[in-house]
């Protein structure tokens, strides 16, 4: 094809021929003149050679430049009637050979690993988080502490306060894990970086019940999803009062409200089975249950249930935060992952006293 082009070129034009014959122009000319590699940009003869570069290095290097910078030494020499290159060439020359870094006292961020958790059943992995609910007046604010199992969607404690307070906190940790009853070195802890999260206090009684704890990276709400939906699914209740006229009454709303959510909510995050199904082992029984129930839907109206018998759903083996990444060949390091089925939601950063989650 490309020979036909060349032999027609002459009479018919490039253009025409490559048009008739449906072959992209670029094409055409990529198989005439191949290029081998990268193009380089032509060298500036403005460009100084090796040596004069290497002269100019030693000279900056020199005792009394060694600590100046380039514009200081540039206008020194000129003063002294010396002209050896510009101040952008004495940064070249430095920055090939990285002597050049930001002068100033800057503050460098480290980097924040990205957690992978996983719970494949109770009291394995906990998520916390603080959220604020409106006071009577504006300006006026309580402070929910919510501990939630992510396996289960358990919510294993929580309180209400009137501020934040690591001491509030590392109580309702302490007091939920004795409740549970958890051994050393099962449980890890999650939570973002609001100032109770990383307190001192707070790590040390982790340490004190060897509980390991991770944090969230900063700014990044999908590193707690589980307790960012479980706000939601508060604050978006139709009984969810704009305003609490003072502590007794958020606390009254949020103890009925953790009930219902712990023993009645089901969640579709589980298969339609409710936190405490899942928490205390009675999925088996749910399931029988749900399957003789489809069965007998079943029999009755076979040609309502067009692929197959029906079988109630199962809910997820696992619970992630963050699963890893799906290599390029299509596989994971890990078991599938189960985000939370609902949004996530308005969590605050922050405080309560001991609430019911039995």
């Amino acid at each position: 094809m490309i020979d036909l082009i060349s032999a027609a070129a002459p009479t018919l034009g490039i253009a025409p021929t490559c048009d008739a014959l449906g072959v992209p122009r670029a094409s055409y000319y990529r198989q005439v003149r191949p290029t081998q590699g990268p193009r380089r940009a032509p060298a500036t003869p403005r460009r100084l050679s090796d040596e004069e570069r290497a002269a100019v290095l030693a000279l900056l290097h020199e005792e009394r430049f060694v600590d100046r910078a380039p514009a200081e030494i540039y206008a020194t020499l000129l003063d002294e009637k010396r002209y050896v290159c510009s101040i952008r060439t004495m940064y070249r020359v430095l920055e090939e050979h990285d002597e050049v870094r930001e002068r100033r006292d800057v503050l460098r961020h480290p980097t924040y690993a990205r957690p992978e958790l996983l719970a494949v059943r109770p009291n394995e992995l906990w998520s916390w988080d603080i959220t604020k609910l409106l006071g009577p007046v504006k300006w006026t604010y309580f402070y929910l502490y919510v501990i939630l199992d992510v396996f289960s969607r358990y919510v294993v404690g929580w309180m209400v306060a009137p501020r934040e307070s690591d001491a509030l906190a590392a109580k309702l940790i302490q007091s939920s894990c004795e409740r549970h009853q958890i051994p050393r070195e099962q449980l890890n802890l999650h939570a973002d970086r609001g100032a109770s999260m990383t307190s001192k206090q707070v790590a040390h009684l982790l340490a004190d019940l060897g509980v390991t704890k991770t944090h969230s990276r900063p700014h990044v709400s999908n590193d707690n999803p589980y307790s960012e939906a479980q706000f939601k699914t508060l604050k978006y209740r139709p009984d969810f009062p704009e305003r609490f006229g003072c502590l007794e009454d958020a606390r009254a709303f949020c103890g009925p409200f953790f009930d219902w959510y712990n023993q009645e909510h089901h969640h579709t995050g589980l298969a339609l089975l409710t936190p405490a199904d899942v928490h205390f082992g009675r999925v088996p029984e749910r399931l029988v249950t749900r399957d003789e129930a489809l069965a007998a839907a079943h029999a009755a109206h076979p040609e309502r249930f067009v692929h197959r018998p029906p079988r109630a759903a199962r809910p997820p083996d696992a619970a992630w935060i963050n699963p890893p990444k799906v290599s390029s060949a299509g596989t994971s390091d890990g078991p599938p992952s189960d985000a939370p089925k609902e949004p996530g939601g308005s969590g605050g950063t922050t405080p309560a006293q001991p609430g019911g989650a039995h």
